[in-house]
């Protein structure tokens, strides 16, 4: 595996005298996929109309099967998308509800997925139900029992997140679905964290649905992401956009839904390509290693305590802040407002009448970044105090 940390920083455009540490939240895409993304569009705009209808639908294709290796599928059962929320729309939104039916998620569930959830529910008199994630000192066998224990005869989907979004908490995915499936319900994974974080294998996995975004930790261009649709649950799946290719299957309806820059999707296969370059698995596991490391950094420093640990740390981390006074989401959003204005991109999250602070590791960063971090977050937090 090659060096990491600041040997291999020329590889992003990244303002390096401002302190990033959040790549979970938006990713950053390094100068060789930003290359291979504008040079997509100078194809396209330079012969539009042969481009979209003899190059885009072959081109699109490779990706999906480029990606599909990446994440232990076929390309046949991959779509791109923009995001994951809008993949996890898409299955919502094509579920046919009815009232007194209910949808179950996580009380650690990504907030624009939890509203497209009561969204759906309201429209059709259905039940937002939620199985709760123990926290700061989660337990596999708490979420599964209590996953579990929230299905009912009317339960029509779980929605449950692969990596929570605030609390950074790897889930024991393989055994909840297993779970859902033995009582007879379907499961959508958002998996928004989870490709480059984590290694994935759809067919491992065995969800019904599985949606992530490529432009985190994979590093591809903002707006590529995909839906994993295992075959049995391709049939009235629906993009949120209806276009030309209704009711020719997945892949025809999902591949084009009207005019936009495709060059995000078909520069994820460079994407893939660069992950590898810098390690691929074996720079996950560095990353990882290097997260647990700046948590307990940073709660050592701040004298406080870590939330995601052991099995359930990935590439993200939490510390809880170490303030007084009333918790709430105003407080936190304006401790993440002055951190901003310190120079670093670290978010704060309300979980457990506690706010907490995220980090994240990517292959960019070293322990002197948490350091630093230490440093900003102590003098905020005594400000604020």
């Amino acid at each position: 595996m090659p060096l990491l940390g600041k040997a291999v920083r020329h590889e992003w455009p990244l303002d390096w005298d401002f302190l990033t540490v959040n790549h979970g939240s938006f990713g950053a895409a390094p100068r060789v996929v930003l290359a291979a993304q504008q040079d997509w569009q100078r194809r396209m705009e330079a012969q539009p109309s042969r481009f979209m209808r003899a190059v885009l639908p072959d081109a699109l294709r490779h990706s999906a099967n480029r990606l599909g290796a990446f994440i232990g599928a076929d390309g046949k059962d991959i779509a791109f998308v923009k995001n994951a929320t809008t993949g996890c729309n898409a299955v919502l939104r094509s579920l046919h509800l009815e009232a007194g039916d209910e949808i179950v998620v996580l009380t650690h569930g990504y907030g624009a997925v939890r509203n497209t959830v009561r969204f759906v529910c309201e429209r059709a008199g259905a039940r937002v139900v939620e199985a709760a994630v123990p926290f700061p000192h989660p337990d596999a066998d708490t979420v599964v029992a209590n996953i579990a224990n929230a299905l009912t005869p009317r339960t029509r989907l779980m929605v449950v997140d692969h990596i929570t979004s605030g609390s950074a908490l790897v889930l024991p995915l393989r055994r909840i679905v297993v779970a859902c499936h033995e009582a007879g319900v379907p499961v959508l994974v958002d998996g928004a964290h989870g490709p480059a974080q984590v290694p994935l294998d759809m067919r491992a996995i065995g969800a019904d649905w599985y949606s992530g975004n490529c432009h985190k930790w994979l590093c591809a261009p903002k707006g590529s992401a995909f839906l994993y649709a295992s075959p049995e649950r391709q049939d009235d799946l629906h993009p949120v956009t209806i276009s030309h290719g209704l009711g020719k299957g997945f892949v025809e309806e999902f591949d084009w839904t009207g005019t936009h820059d495709f060059s995000a999707w078909l520069a994820t296969d460079v994407a893939i390509d660069f992950h590898a370059r810098l390690g691929g698995e074996a720079m996950m596991a560095r990353n990882v290693a290097l997260a647990a490391q700046a948590t307990s950094l940073l709660a050592r420093r701040l004298n406080t305590e870590p939330g995601a640990t052991g099995e359930f740390a990935g590439c993200m981390g939490v510390v809880r802040l170490p303030i007084t006074g009333a918790v709430s989401a105003e407080r936190s959003a304006t401790l993440r407002e002055r951190l901003l204005a310190a120079g670093t991109d670290a978010p704060t999250h309300v979980h457990a009448d506690a706010i907490w602070l995220r980090i994240s590791a990517a292959a960019y960063n070293d322990i002197e970044d948490y350091e630093r971090l230490g440093e900003i977050v102590a003098g905020v937090v005594r400000a604020a105090d």
